[in-house]
């Protein structure tokens, strides 16, 4: 029988390696082709490994949470569609470590669901997923082998009163405790803010800003636009209209630092911070200035979209030069955000909320949301943090200056 690799895809340069996550396919299940087999993750996202033919999974090399690197073999297709016997070779797997002379001196005296409900979870588990009803006998003697060894270990093993008690509040502590391995994308993520703090002169100003003209434009023009263009427009597209003309007049803000030199960019390539539920990933908007409402507003949803389904590919994670967050859509009021390196600053949005405010003397109810600009000090003044922000409450709260270019 023909027996095909499932391989590692080729990882792009910056990334090392990546973790199995996990297998969706058994060994012994059938699988065609195309059907996604094993999800693994670098660091920066999730990939999806197919099959590259028809068959039966006979083997998985790499076990979920295994490091993996590019091309490397996970498992192997037999392109065959007559079933192979696994399950003896897996019992008899469990019996390699001082099992085997066990089995010709026990004999089974148990019904098969008595050795069912006996049997450790590795057995019970075979039997759950490929139904044995065989072989109760070597069953019977592995669990017996077990139960042995562990009375051999109890009997070898003294302990004073304080260390049973000790080892008692040990595990009685584990029932309260819920542990999980942090994932590929979380380490990364706090690699880098961990990175960031320590390497940056970090700091963050404020202002805030009426968003009372861009909701009176929204509420003017959210039908025609969206019978037009297929999308809805949102605030974030006006945020990246203002964060891109305010990039052009500070040069300083659009650039980073590489080691003794400034580089700066003659692209405006804004990253948008997307929430997922594997922890938060920042897609690229490339040429944001070249691209109109309509285009900011599909590929943001897009990206939304991919991000959801583990869709997004690394070409659309790599670069920007600016990041854009919105805490507000989960409710935040005021936060720092934490600047991506090797970019210079960070923009976060916040919650709408209704403020009286003083407008020419009187008070007013007005929506108001607070804006965050957080900067490397090192490459960034804080006359220019404090301009630049302005600039974007400015444009915010009167848009028309896009348009005469004010």
């Amino acid at each position: 029988m023909n027996k095909v690799n499932i391989l590692v895809p080729d990882l792009p340069e910056s990334v090392n390696d990546a973790v199995v996550v996990k297998w969706h396919k058994k060994i012994g299940e059938e699988i065609f082709i195309d059907d996604n087999i094993v999800d693994i993750e670098t660091d920066k996202i999730m990939i999806e490994v197919s099959s590259p033919c028809n068959g039966i999974l006979n083997i998985i090399l790499e076990e979920e949470g295994k490091i993996v690197k590019s091309n490397q073999v996970l498992g192997k297709i037999v392109q065959s569609k007559t079933n192979v016997n696994i399950i003896e070779e897996k019992v008899e797997n469990l019996l390699q470590e001082d099992t085997k002379p066990l089995i010709k001196n026990i004999k089974n005296n148990f019904s098969f669901k008595e050795n069912v409900n006996n049997s450790s979870p590795s057995i019970r588990r075979l039997i759950r997923i490929y139904g044995i009803n065989k072989n109760l006998n070597i069953i019977d003697a592995y669990n017996k082998s077990i139960f042995i060894k562990n009375e051999k270990k109890i009997e070898e093993t003294v302990l004073d009163r304080s260390e049973k008690a000790s080892f008692l509040h040990q595990e009685e502590s584990k029932t309260y405790e819920h542990r999980i391995k942090m994932t590929r994308l979380r380490q990364k993520i706090s690699e880098r803010l961990l990175e960031t703090k320590k390497n940056t002169a970090m700091l963050t100003t404020f202002n805030e800003v009426n968003m009372q003209p861009i909701i009176s434009l929204r509420q003017k023009y959210g039908q025609c636009f969206e019978k037009k263009h297929g999308i809805r427009i949102g605030f974030m597209s006006f945020f990246v209209k203002s964060v891109v003309e305010s990039l052009k007049i500070f040069p300083e803000i659009n650039a980073s630092i590489d080691h003794t030199d400034i580089v700066y960019y003659k692209n405006f390539d804004i990253s948008i911070a997307v929430s997922t539920k594997r922890g938060v990933i920042t897609p690229v908007l490339r040429n944001a200035d070249k691209m109109s409402m309509s285009e900011i507003e599909r590929k943001i949803k897009e990206f939304s979209i991919k991000s959801a389904e583990n869709k997004i590919k690394l070409e659309e994670l790599i670069g920007g030069n600016f990041t854009i967050t919105n805490g507000g859509v989960f409710g935040s009021l005021l936060s720092t955000p934490i600047i991506n390196p090797p970019q210079t600053a960070i923009l976060g949005m916040h919650t709408i909320k209704d403020r009286p405010m003083v407008v020419n003397g009187k008070i007013k109810i007005l929506p108001m949301m607070y804006l965050a600009l957080s900067y490397d000090h090192r490459l960034v003044d804080g006359k220019q943090s404090i301009e630049f922000l302005i600039k974007i409450k400015n444009i915010l709260e009167d848009f028309n200056r896009i348009t005469i270019n004010v």
